[in-house]
């Protein structure tokens, strides 16, 4: 009986009811042409080769594993532990699947690049890796994202980037990926798009989840190292599904492991008012594959709602579509609040800035902790660092301050003539 692992990577595309490649016929040849040079090179020994160099010497891995000491005694309970994937370059884990994809892009012999974002960390190792191996990049991103995000728009461009807003829709995530896909349509031959998540029409879920998959290598390699088993939880938020992949594909077969996805429940389970997919959606195709999306009776689309920039999407990875299924992916939720008290709770007493979306997963985490006992572990992905949030955090901490922090750059702005 084959392994779960060797299931996924051995799909053409489903994962039970889930998946597919549901596109237009004018981008058919350009999608199968990335299935057939993936299919090639995730087993060539040359590819693996530039990419693991690529990890270490650009990406910065490995990253390491920290023991919240401070938190897990105050906490009380289970021992609390991050993979610190904020350390790499960039401060998230899209860098991963970033150079998977423009090593595999170079090798076709494509010349551009397209891409979507929503957090910006996607868009920004976008286009650090585009700047990196010289090519050029076309970047999405929701007007609501492009505005709120602001700082990742501004270093994008830095680094040489086209960065679009996207007007149409609920100017989100959604969104940014179908302008992204109409480009493509538009430029199916020179280009190659660099989707940001283990989602969307086959290869992308299950070649996302390969390029990501070293996330749960390391996590193994360290408790292996310094002798001691693995911890009995991780857990890691889930928005499209690219870190939370990442985590558990190399512990999908170790039976002692329970799989915690954290969706984002933003204000309240009122549509609009949060993204859990799972909990709250019904089973639909969508941009391009077949999974749990947020959808109302006839089928449309409903908008979104997290205090984070990245979580905000309407459907979620086929793959863990179909581990939700089978139960051995469990679903929970964080909500705005919570959220944002586990951010506070990481800077004063470990003194780590996590990124909003991380810290979904830490505010389920540091819940859960507090009902087990002190010789459990439990291990949460942090996807990234938090700086790129300064503005969601300053206004949502510090209101006053960040209204007079605006008023007095508004007043030292030119006047117009």
């Amino acid at each position: 009986m084959s392994s779960l692992r060797e299931e996924i990577l051995a799909s053409k595309g489903y994962y039970g009811e889930y998946g597919g490649s549901f596109i237009p016929e004018v981008i058919r040849p350009n999608i199968d042409q990335v299935v057939e040079a993936f299919d090639q090179m995730k087993d060539d020994p040359s590819f693996l080769k530039e990419l693991d160099e690529a990890y270490r010497d650009f990406g910065g891995r490995p990253t390491n594993v920290i023991h919240l000491k401070n938190i897990s005694k105050k906490l009380g309970g289970a021992q609390l532990y991050i993979k610190n994937e904020g350390r790499l370059h960039t401060g998230a884990h899209k860098i991963n699947h970033c150079l998977g994809q423009i090593i595999m892009a170079k090798r076709m012999g494509k010349k551009r690049i397209i891409a979507e974002t929503g957090a910006g960390q996607h868009g920004l190792a976008t286009a650090t890796v585009c700047a990196r191996f010289g090519m050029q990049a076309t970047i999405y991103m929701g007007r609501i994202d492009y505005e709120r995000q602001r700082p990742n728009v501004f270093w994008m461009e830095q680094l040489g980037s086209t960065v679009v807003p996207v007007d149409e829709g609920e100017k989100t995530l959604n969104d940014a990926i179908i302008a992204a896909f109409k480009d493509l349509i538009a430029h199916p031959e020179e280009s190659h798009y660099l989707l940001g998540s283990a989602l969307g029409p086959h290869p992308y879920p299950v070649m996302n989840t390969f390029f990501q998959k070293v996330i749960g290598e390391e996590i193994k390699e360290h408790f292996n190292t310094i002798g001691e088993s693995l911890p009995a939880t991780w857990v890691a938020c889930a928005g499209g599904g690219s870190n939370a992949m990442g985590m558990f594909f190399d512990a999908l077969d170790e039976e002692n492991v329970k799989l915690i996805a954290v969706e984002a429940a933003g204000r309240s389970s009122k549509p609009g008012d949060h993204a859990s997919k799972v909990t709250y959606g019904k089973v639909g195709v969508f941009e391009g594959f077949r999974s749990y999306f947020l959808q109302d009776d006839h089928g449309n689309i409903l908008p979104t709602h997290s205090i984070s920039a990245g979580l905000d999407y309407c459907g979620i990875s086929p793959i863990l579509a179909w581990l939700n299924d089978s139960g051995r992916v469990s679903f929970e939720n964080a909500g705005d609040t919570e959220t944002l008290e586990a951010v506070q709770l990481m800077m004063k007493e470990e003194g780590i800035i996590p990124a909003l979306e991380s810290s979904h997963g830490l505010a389920y985490a540091f819940k859960l902790a507090q009902t087990k006992s002190p010789d459990e572990k439990i291990i949460v992905n942090l996807s990234g660092r938090g700086e790129k949030d300064l503005f969601i955090l300053f206004r949502n901490l510090q209101e006053e301050k960040y209204a007079k922090f605006l008023e007095n750059e508004l007043s030292t702005l030119p006047k117009s003539v």
